[in-house]
């Protein structure tokens, strides 16, 4: 793991009104599972869920510094969303354990198993349990390489 990848970690929190606004929001929040980028980089981001088709992955979201972005909209319907997400300087990359398929260009494919067979990149999506919450709020954030763990 380069030490760029390791300056970058996800801090999960709830939509609160404080946070939007602290990136200028003036509306209200609404039931969505949102990301808000904190980081001064664009932000692509990729979400897993499970669907009536089954394991679905899907990007990308492009985020632009300080701004936020639904991902899911409405109610959510999903208790686990996985999330996946890199900058477009190549400095950091949001990611977990759970192996799910990405594409280079945007995508959606169903399905987790065999991602280069099927043409496709595996990577390590992080899960967010979003328990009996209607909505959720994931914060994309920088800090320095020192404590941070490696993802």
């Amino acid at each position: 793991m380069t030490d760029a990848i390791r300056r970058a970690f996800i801090v999960v929190s709830l939509a609160s009104g404080a946070f939007l606004a602290t990136l200028g929001a003036t509306t209200a929040a609404k039931a969505d599972f949102r990301v808000c980028n904190a980081t001064q980089s664009l932000v692509g981001v990729a979400i897993g869920h499970r669907t009536e088709e089954g394991w679905v992955s899907e990007g990308w979201w492009r985020i632009q510094p300080t701004t936020c972005r639904s991902i899911v909209e409405g109610d959510l319907k999903s208790r686990y969303y996985y999330l996946y997400a890199e900058d477009d300087k190549g400095l950091g990359r949001w990611a977990g354990d759970i192996r799910m398929c990405i594409a280079e260009n945007e995508f959606r494919v169903v399905g987790v198993k065999d991602c280069f067979s099927r043409g496709f990149q595996e990577m390590g999506f992080r899960e967010y349990d979003t328990g009996e919450q209607g909505s959720w709020m994931v914060q994309l954030t920088e800090t320095p390489s020192e404590g941070v763990a490696d993802q």
